[in-house]
């Protein structure tokens, strides 16, 4: 290759690969290789709908790439929020967990495909996610720090093969399948929890307190009772109206739908 025609730009790698690949294809290989077809052509819209484009795809990989390191971010979140929810309705040994690395840097492009140290420490993020996850760059992450409502974890530097300096990684953590994700919503069941207990105490004191308003002021007095009927009521319960109220709970074990009990 002549050096004069080598097309060299700054460009946002997005590398992405199924974790536990060969365990799925054991497993089932029809069913696995019919998901990840769905999976490809998912991530594939996702990607051209934020204006990028998909380099390559063979196996279990696919790499693409972005003009703007912040669509490349906001892309991976929406994969694996798309994924998560067709993850959902799998059974579990069946799921296709993805990890996704996103890398800012510079590449060669020969042919429309790309190449270079850029692509190489996106994989090679790729491969320090866990499976739903997303990791960036040091180099990505300053240039969106302050530009998505999104929040990030330092997880330090990294040695990574073949590549000479260490790498610094920000896991990505505000999104669906990220095990910090589930850690922030767990935390925000709890609050939810004590305001559904709030809820319940309030409406139990209001039905109470209109309870007594009806009983004083609005309830018709009682019937009279003839003294001989009365007199064979003694030693029995006589009927009081009376009304209960109990605070709602959510039966199911889905915390998304807490809001039907408040």
């Amino acid at each position: 290759m002549n050096t004069r025609d080598v097309k060299r730009k700054l460009t946002a790698i997005l590398s992405a690969d199924v974790e536990g690949y060969s365990r799925l294809m054991g497993d089932d290989e029809v069913g696995t290789i019919r998901t990840l077809s769905v999976y490809r052509m998912v991530i594939a819209r996702l990607v051209q709908h934020h204006r990028g484009r998909v380099v390559d795809a063979t196996g279990d990989n696919l790499l693409a790439e972005f003009a703007s390191v912040v669509d490349a971010v906001r892309c991976s979140v929406e994969i694996q929020r798309d994924l998560a929810e067709r993850n959902h309705e799998m059974p579990e040994n069946k799921r296709m967990h993805f990890r996704i690395g996103i890398n800012l840097g510079d590449v060669v492009e020969e042919e429309g495909r790309i190449y270079g140290e850029g692509v190489n420490i996106a994989a090679r993020l790729e491969s320090i996610c866990d499976g739903g996850g997303v990791c960036i760059s040091g180099a990505a992450f300053e240039n969106v720090e302050n530009k998505l409502d999104l929040q990030f974890e330092d997880l330090g530097e990294h040695e990574v093969k073949n590549i000479v300096k260490p790498v610094r990684v920000y896991r990505v953590l505000s999104y669906p399948g990220a095990a910090a994700h589930r850690v922030i919503k767990a935390r925000k069941a709890v609050g939810k929890k004590w305001r559904n207990i709030t809820l319940a105490a309030t409406a139990l004191l209001v039905a109470v307190f209109a309870g007594l308003i009806w009983n004083v002021y609005w309830r018709a007095p009682p019937p009279s009772i003839d003294p001989a009927v009365g007199e064979k009521m003694t030693g029995r319960h006589k009927a009081i109206n009376s009304l209960a109220v109990l605070p709602f709970i959510n039966a199911g074990k889905d915390p998304d739908i807490e809001y039907l009990s408040d």
